[in-house]
């Protein structure tokens, strides 16, 4: 069984140079739903999913304070191990980037890097993940094609297919639907109302009317600060704050 995903973070800050882009943020984060990081552009939202799998660390200049723990570890102790932490949080990108290799071999690169040799594991693994992707209907006649040969839409199932071969125990996607055309968005929506029994679904979004559709939980960022999160029926009916209201409303932006 999966070990159980908590997420907490502590006075979490980060500075670019000078640009204080996160700013004092506490909050813990539910297990096993859809969790939707709403608020203009801007506002930290993607700098947050970011500190969740050490992406931050990759950004010149960026300097990062405060605690985020995973299953009890801080994240952000400099002894952790990142490779196996970003093991544990698949990411969506908002682009897809597929491998420049056949469909199947981006589904079992992962699972060959951690040393499965088996073919008839592999096989079985590359289309019980295409299955959870929704995609598995679409390209199994033609698994072994370029994936770079398949639709924008495909190609972002593909990917997070390839995510979930490496076992992950949450999925961080950052606006995965921005490229897309609208039923290619829906496919991917539908993967993760499928998916959130076993995983902690954090998505970022700039689309309220996905967040309604998605989330189960909502944290609203505004100018680097967490203003207000909750249950989504609660942010979306009846927000304690007045910027979440005026935001909800499209009277800010």
């Amino acid at each position: 069984m999966k070990p159980t995903t908590h997420i907490r973070v502590e006075d979490l800050n980060v500075h670019y140079g000078r640009e204080h882009s996160l700013q004092d943020v506490n909050i813990e984060l539910p297990d096993r739903q859809i969790i939707a990081i709403i608020g203009p552009s801007g506002c930290g939202k993607t700098t947050f999913l970011k500190c969740l799998n050490r992406m931050i660390d990759l950004i010149d200049g960026a300097r990062v304070t405060g605690k985020v723990f995973v299953n009890g570890e801080n994240i952000l102790d400099p002894k952790v191990e990142v490779t196996h932490l970003r093991k544990k949080m698949g990411l969506l990108s908002q682009t897809p980037r597929p491998l420049p290799m056949s469909i199947y071999d981006n589904v079992a690169y992962g699972p060959r890097i951690h040393g499965l040799k088996d073919r008839r594991k592999l096989d079985e693994i590359v289309e019980f993940r295409l299955r959870q992707a929704s995609l598995w209907d679409e390209v199994k006649d033609r698994l072994h094609s370029p994936a770079s040969k398949i639709s924008i839409g495909q190609q972002q199932r593909l990917c997070l297919a390839r995510g979930l071969a490496v076992e992950p125990d949450i999925i961080l996607a950052d606006e995965p639907t921005s490229a897309l055309d609208p039923m290619s968005s829906r496919r991917i929506e539908e993967s993760f109302n499928e998916l959130k029994k076993d995983y902690t679904t954090i998505i970022v979004t700039h689309i309220l009317r996905q967040a309604k559709r998605l989330a189960d939980y909502v944290v609203f960022f505004y100018c680097g600060r967490l203003i207000e999160h909750g249950p989504a029926k609660q942010m979306f009916d009846d927000p304690r704050e007045q910027m979440t209201r005026e935001y909800m409303k499209g009277i800010i932006s």
